[in-house]
């Protein structure tokens, strides 16, 4: 798995479908998922700092986590079938078991920068969707 962060949200206000972009840590390599907009809007509301008055969806999924006494590991985005990205949040529970739960890959994402966990892409992934850039 290779560690990844999200370098880019491309917000369109005038079109349903946004872009965010995950760049591998220690390399070139980059590709963008088209997310809904609303998705989009959770993520650039968090990376931006702005906290709304009362918690978004992705927010209560994270204190329902921590209420059960889990905690999320991380995400990892797993698999691209037809040009679909698939993606599992880590999740260790209070009895130390690990489960690994299918989810989006912008709901990850989302979550992942709420609660500051690692975001993973398998090889695989890479070899499919990435762009290379020259910084």
């Amino acid at each position: 798995m290779i560690p990844v962060e999200l370098t880019k949200i491309i917000i369109d206000e005038k079109r349903q479908d946004q872009i965010i972009v995950l760049k591998e840590k220690k390399g070139v390599r980059q590709f963008p998922i088209v997310i809904g907009i609303l998705e989009a809007s959770s993520i650039k509301m968090k990376v931006s700092g702005i906290e709304p008055p009362r918690p978004l969806t992705h927010d209560l999924l994270i204190s329902v986590i921590k209420g059960l006494e889990a905690n999320m590991q991380g995400l990892i985005i797993d698999k691209m079938i037809n040009n679909t990205f698939y993606a599992k949040l880590q999740i260790k529970t209070k009895e130390g078991e690990e489960k690994f739960i299918d989810c989006r890959p912008s709901d990850g994402v989302a979550l992942a920068v709420r609660a500051k966990i690692p975001i993973f892409v398998a090889e695989e992934v890479f070899n499919k969707a990435a762009i290379f850039k020259n910084n």
